[in-house]
């Protein structure tokens, strides 16, 4: 609930306005889980909340894998029909949570395990919330990205309302800028997260040729790139906030100099940095990942072109850390174990 919906149920309970900010409070920064444990409201209060049907709505993960770098995927309850995906990246200095937003995928990117299992239905802002509040490690975290399970563009008014809590003062006052939403440009939902908050945009391109990206990508035939890009050039990404391009490389595929080449000029004038991800095998696709060697001359090239280009450091590989991976394995196994 962000601030209005909370002053409203204080009301209800014949609390004072004020009662509003305590209980968030509780729930944001002080992360209880039980509303008992709100001990500055009345204890009449309190009880009639929980008899009215109230709770926290914290749910601990329901499983975890542990991998030999540090990295940790956490597993929730997202639809029915779907368990939904966390991923705990430690890094130095840093600790960023990767967040789902919706319980399987509508995007159907070849490549992509989600998208392979479909879509089971739109996390609410709740469940959002949980990932980064019931982990183990929620206290250490100083990033979170939306870049797990679910096109958070599709899903747009949860993310939004997510967005809010993390950074509203009255919520976990973040800075927008420790938070970066990745998207595949689903147009109407990016437009909204780029009038109405200063997160951090990452965009997931994978190819830089049109019929080449809607083969990968079956977004790119309602929402073209070249579209997309130029409604982004239209905002600052300079000052307040980053643009990411997420391009992941596939031997054969997308990685020779012909793509380096057409992705700096596409990119031109749009202050984006790019990001070159290795692929991690998923069942279903024939792909297979790009080399070292070609990984690193495709961001020689672009950073020749002058065009800003890092590759992201593999993690969690051991355990499944690919997007929708442990998801989709844990829901074979219930289906397994159904049949037998």
């Amino acid at each position: 609930m962000n601030l209005d919906e909370l002053g409203a149920v204080a009301a209800a309970a014949g609390l004072r306005s004020f009662a509003a900010k305590q209980m968030a409070k509780w729930l944001y920064v002080k992360r209880v889980t039980d509303i008992m444990e709100m001990t500055d409201l009345p204890v009449r209060a309190r009880q009639q909340l929980i008899d009215e049907g109230y709770t926290v709505g914290r749910v601990a993960p329901i499983h975890e894998a542990r991998s030999t770098d540090g990295t940790v995927k956490y597993l929730f309850p997202g639809a029915p029909a779907r368990d939904v995906e966390a991923v705990y990246i430690p890094d130095r200095d840093r600790a960023t949570l990767c967040v789902s937003s919706q319980a399987g995928c509508k995007m159907a990117c070849r490549f992509c395990m989600t998208g392979q299992g479909g879509w089971q239905g739109n996390l609410t802002a709740g469940q959002i919330i949980n990932q980064v509040l019931s982990i183990p490690e929620s206290d250490t975290l100083t990033n979170i990205v939306f870049m797990g399970m679910g096109e958070p563009a599709d899903n747009i008014d949860a993310v939004l309302r997510a967005v809010d809590i993390l950074t509203a003062p009255w919520g976990m006052a973040w800075s927008p800028r420790r938070i970066t939403v990745s998207t595949i440009g689903k147009q109407p939902g990016l437009d909204m997260l780029l009038e109405r908050t200063q997160v951090h945009i990452a965009v997931s391109l994978h190819s830089p040729f049109a019929d080449e990206r809607a083969d990968l990508m079956p977004v790119e035939k309602a929402w073209p790139a070249t579209e997309l890009l130029a409604t982004l050039r239209r905002h600052d990404f300079a000052h307040q906030r980053r643009l990411s391009i997420e391009y992941t490389m596939f031997d054969g595929i997308n990685s020779d100099m012909r793509h380096a080449h057409a992705l700096a000029r596409l990119l031109q004038g749009t202050d984006a940095r790019v990001n070159l991800i290795r692929f991690h095998r998923t069942p279903g696709f024939e792909g297979r990942p790009a080399s070292q060697a070609q990984m690193e001359r495709f961001r020689d090239t672009l950073n020749a072109a002058g065009i800003t280009a890092t590759i992201r450091a593999s993690r969690g590989e051991d355990i499944m850390a690919a997007c929708g991976m442990l998801a989709g394995n844990k829901k074979q196994t219930k289906q397994s174990e159904n049949e037998q």
